[in-house]
């Protein structure tokens, strides 16, 4: 197999490829951006510094290191023979207690990080010294409107400024050398529950940004602001919106045939929180769609349809936002199925032909190779067990549905992938070396079923399932048979041959990204807290070393004066983090957030962690009836898991609510939980979703949890 990827994306013979048609896409000469396309910032990194990336190998200029999100590094000083020299060169103290997801950025010296709240670091990139932090004082009442922790995943760069987009839906930018704001832009309602947590990227002086907030209501698009004066350029929605009004395009108009009852009340969701990539040869930008709002389509869109364009990838032209064309990867989605997984862009020889494609392994489990000029499958297999589908349909590229995993309106169903995906948002990487896909992929399930007389709660969690059956059984026969279903694995996929060439099984499922190089390396870090490196070709370990915290984020390579580094920022958390990390421990330590950074030779250590010595709060006692602990725990499974952990277990970073001081004092609690008095803190004001009585079910159940609920399992898959 023959592969080219990267700085060759859309550029010489390969521009010239019809692939069976013709195409409007401009000439190009191998490492030259065509002129037209080409929009030089005012000073330092501009388009073709990103399309060049490979003359500039020292630095780490995207979120993939280049516009096709390959993420692979063509430094080898870091290979097969001298990795097991690498060790630890400096790191850095993020001072923050959430989920770490951030890429890093080098340029000049510098890397760009940020932290949970999106605060911003830049750090000299040799030794870790701070030169700079930058607070945007995001508004922490947004805790209410967050799916899955106060994370985001880090900035971009363009000209002299840093571009960071906010949880509470602000783009800011920021001068590189000093930090001092440039310009903060508002790019939400901030009446909806929309937030931030994606990295923006920057194509032809535009800054891309979408948001997030489909499990609570939105209506979901994407956004390209002016680099220079954050002043909005255009916006594409991803659904349409009330048919009684005019559509903002033409192509709303036929997705909303697609389309039935009034989904535009209840949001719709498609929203673009994560993945783009750019092709500057198409002169395209392909985003990834999310999924469904509510989850349950019986009630988004009660006569079914497609229900375009949610989990979707859809190529739109950069300097209008116009539609070019959409691939659907989950028609109707039910199951929280988003397709914003990391798209990487890549030129491969498939049956002896050159072809131009985008690839995904989105949440649904099917690994997607798509022609990227006009939207058409090339090829689709499962790349884990799956049991919603029997395969995709080669002919119409549509999935093949194993008509009991359409749960709304029929028996519970337990179901691979579940909500949390065969693969997340952590990103994969692609080698030019073995022409390999690496993904860290999991196996979780879920049980779904209907959420019985769902009423929708704007602003709050609008799923239409029944989140409590998702919640880990305590017959001790059937935890056991859902734990063995619950697994983490990094897998070596080859494009062309839709096939594993070979698998690491790691302990547990929400493993970090990942990052290939031409030392013939694939390296990840782990949800047990360690981080290592791989042999790209067959998997073998080659080096390992515990980093104390558990790691989400995809490393990065970077040189400085003939020196190598590899980089990533450490920090356990996210949803699986907070939904489960509490009961199904890691060996994770809670409250640490840093950057790692190593070269060869390196003599740096670790700090010792902090030792907490938790406070025990005496057990309170509650006089509630079964009936009132039950219709507590299904309310806590619906609005207060998703922080707080299964099983009001937490993992550390979110106050663990079994030993709350508020749990001895009803009055107390309420003012918590109904009354808004944490908000400031991220605490959410359930006021508008159930009354203070509910409130008081819930700590029934909470109470009764401590004391007869499950403990910790330290000896989790």
């Amino acid at each position: 197999m023959r592969v080219r990827i990267g700085l060759l994306v859309g550029c010489a013979a390969l521009a010239l490829i019809a692939c069976g048609k013709k195409e409007k896409a401009a000439k190009a000469t191998p490492g030259v951006v065509p002129a037209e396309i080409v929009h030089v910032a005012t000073a330092g990194v501009d388009a073709a510094a990103i399309v060049n990336a490979d003359a500039n190998p020292g630095e780490w200029l995207s979120h993939g290191r280049t516009y096709a999100e390959e993420r692979y590094s063509p430094l080898g000083q870091i290979n097969r023979g001298t990795v097991k020299e690498l060790a630890l060169a400096w790191s850095y103290d993020l001072g923050v207690s959430r989920g770490i997801e951030a890429t890093p950025i080098v340029r000049d010296g510098l890397i760009y990080v940020t932290s949970t709240w999106n605060i911003v670091h830049a750090l000299d990139a040799r030794t870790g010294a701070l030169k700079w932090t930058f607070d945007p004082q995001t508004d922490r009442s947004v805790g209410a409107s967050l799916c899955c922790d106060a994370v985001n995943r880090g900035v971009a760069i363009w000209g002299d400024k840093i571009y960071t987009g906010t949880l509470d839906g602000r783009l800011i930018a920021l001068d590189a050398k000093t930090g001092a704001k440039v310009f903060d832009v508002l790019t939400v309602d901030r009446a909806a529950p929309y937030s931030i947590t994606g990295a923006p990227r920057i194509v032809k002086g535009k800054v891309i940004i979408g948001n997030g907030g489909a499990e609570l209501g939105v209506r979901g698009y994407v956004s390209a602001y002016d680099a220079e004066t954050g002043k909005m350029i255009w916006r594409f929605y991803t659904v349409p919106g009330d048919p009684s009004k005019p559509f903002e395009t033409p192509v709303l108009a036929e997705a909303a045939k697609t389309w039935s009852g009034e989904w535009w009340k209840i949001g719709g969701g498609g929203t673009v929180w994560d993945s783009m990539a750019y092709d500057p040869g198409l002169d395209l930008l392909y985003i990834g769609v999310g999924n469904g709002s509510p989850w349950n389509q019986a009630i988004r869109s009660p006569g079914g349809g497609d229900n375009l364009f949610l989990s979707s990838i859809v190529a739109l032209r950069p300097d209008t936002g116009e539609y070019a064309w959409h691939y659907q990867t989950t028609p109707g989605e039910t199951w929280d199925y988003t397709a914003t997984q990391h798209l990487v862009l890549a030129d491969i020889t498939i049956d002896g032909a050159a072809r131009r494609v985008i690839m995904q392994a989105p949440k649904n489990g099917f690994f997607y190779v798509i022609d990227r000029t006009d939207g058409k499958l090339i090829s689709a297999k499962n790349f884990v067990p799956v049991n919603w589908a029997s395969g995709i349909d080669p002919a119409t590229g549509r999935p093949v549905e194993i008509p009991e995993a359409r749960w709304p309106g029929k028996a519970p169903h337990l179901q691979l992938p579940g909500p949390l995906g065969a693969h997340n948002w952590q990103p994969m990487s692609m080698s030019r070396e073995t022409g390999l896909v690496y993904i860290p992929a999991q196996e979780v399930p879920l049980m779904y079923g209907d959420q019985a007389k769902f009423e929708y709660t704007p602003g709050r969690w609008n799923t239409g399932a029944n989140l409590l059956l998702g919640s880990l059984p305590t017959d001790e026969a059937v935890q056991k048979a859902v734990r063995a279903m619950i697994k983490g694995r990094l897998i070596a996929w080859d494009p062309v041959k839709q096939e594993a060439r070979w698998s690491v099984e790691h302990k547990g499922p929400w493993n970090g990204g990942l990052l290939s190089s031409a030392g013939g390396l694939v390296f990840q870090g782990t949800a047990d807290a360690h981080f290592a490196a791989y042999d790209a070709a067959t998997g073998a370990e080659l080096w390992k070393q515990p980093t104390q915290t558990g790691v989400m984020a995809a490393p990065i390579a970077y040189e400085i004066d003939g020196e190598q580094y590899v980089a990533v920022a450490a920090g356990w958390g996210g949803a699986y983090g907070l939904l489960a990390g509490g009961l199904l421990t890691t060996g994770s330590a809670p409250n640490v957030g840093r950057v790692l950074v190593y070269k060869l030779g390196g003599t740096a250590k670790l700090p010792d962690l902090i030792q907490f010595t938790p406070v025990h709060v005496p057990a309170p006692e509650t006089s509630a009836t079964p009936e009132t602990i039950a219709a507590g725990m299904q309310v806590y499974a619906d609005h207060c898991a998703v922080c707080h952990g299964d099983h009001a277990l937490s993992y550390g970073s979110v106050p663990n609510l079994r030993q709350s001081a508020l749990l001895g004092d009803a009055e107390l609690w309420g003012e918590v939980v109904v009354g808004g008095a944490k908000a400031s803190a991220g605490m959410p004001d359930f006021s508008g979703a159930f009354d203070a009585q509910t409130a008081e079910a819930v700590r029934a159940y909470v109470i009764d949890a401590r004391k007869n609920g499950l403990q910790p399992i330290t000896d989790a898959p």
